[in-house]
């Protein structure tokens, strides 16, 4: 019991040290304030969640001391929270003598499903961004006029164009910086996420089988909820923002279905390694290519290729009569 304590205070202090080099300005720290969640889910899925949420708030409570209460909070919700919250998901199992294992092994215990985790992913990235945005202004007015005055100031430092072209871009910047920040946050959470689940299994400390990521499928009320989000995204108001980050995190929602549709669109294939290696470097590279993972997602689930796959027969071997 000690020891679990103490790795869970370890875990906290590694994260609190992620989140708190920011301060520094060191391009690395970048880095690691977007890994600062990844020790405290290795804790939560190896050691326990409750423990993780001690660790977490621990680690709150120091940033708190030492930078100030805006700290605490802001590494309470961005940090700790999805962490925690992530990491219970994760490791939530019910009793099911029939459950079978993506491998095919006979298991007692149901998981928790993969695309409910991945929407809950969502609704904390939007949840961490519209949070952050507070730190910003209390409407959306000052917001929207502190993001633009944050970015001229970047911008202006960084470039030498005139004055006017760097207010324009900045303020253009400053309409999609919420959804830019909400996506970001939705991959890292993924991110980390995956990686804590890596590392924990790789220490033996895993106990649910490695999920089958290519069988990822969001309900069917995904679909309307993103509806729901672009419509309230259009209300030139504080609704409006929380509209356009919940938007981006669902796209990206759907970008991963539509990934995890293009793994198994192409088993079996001889060029599958390219597919997927160039797909993932095009949307890593340029960016706009994941609006086609979005739409390949979207397609899933209005036409199931994937079940359609699933059936058809497999293809015969050459010296086959």
């Amino acid at each position: 019991m000690i020891a679990n304590i103490l790795i869970h205070l370890a875990a906290g202090c590694a994260s609190a040290l992620m989140f708190g080099s920011i301060v520094s300005g060191a391009m690395v720290a970048v880095l690691l304030f977007y890994l600062a969640p990844l020790p405290l889910m290795v804790a939560a899925l190896g050691w326990g969640s409750g423990g993780a949420a001690i660790g977490g708030l621990a680690a709150a409570l120091a940033l708190g001391t030492i930078f100030g209460l805006p700290y605490l909070a802001v590494f309470l919700v961005t940090i700790a929270l999805p962490a925690w919250w992530l990491g219970r998901l994760a490791m939530l199992g019910r009793a099911a003598p029939l459950a079978m294992s993506p491998a095919g092994v006979p298991s007692t215990l149901e998981w928790y499903p993969i695309d409910r985790i991945i929407l809950w992913i969502a609704g904390l990235a939007t949840l961490t961004t519209v949070v952050t945005l507070f730190t910003v202004g209390g409407d959306s007015t000052s917001i929207t006029e502190g993001l633009r005055n944050s970015l001229t100031k970047v911008l202006s430092e960084s470039s030498s164009a005139p004055r006017g072209d760097i207010e324009q871009l900045a303020t253009a910047l400053a309409i999609v910086a919420p959804s830019a920040a909400a996506v970001m946050a939705m991959m890292t959470l993924t991110v980390n996420l995956w990686l804590a689940g890596k590392i924990t299994a790789m220490s033996g400390r895993l106990q649910r089988p490695w999920p089958d990521l290519n069988a990822v499928s969001l309900t069917p009320m995904t679909l309307a909820a993103l509806s729901l989000a672009v419509a309230i995204s259009f209300i030139d108001s504080l609704p409006g923002i929380v509209g356009r980050a919940a938007t981006a995190t669902l796209m990206m929602a759907y970008a991963l279905q539509g990934l995890a549709t293009l793994h198994t669109l192409t088993q079996g294939s001889r060029n599958r390694t390219f597919i997927l290696g160039s797909s993932y470097a095009l949307c890593m590279v340029f960016g706009w290519p994941i609006l086609l993972a979005v739409a390949f997602g979207i397609a899933e689930a209005l036409f199931g290729f994937r079940r359609r796959f699933a059936r058809q027969p497999p293809p015969r071997a050459a010296n086959d009569d």
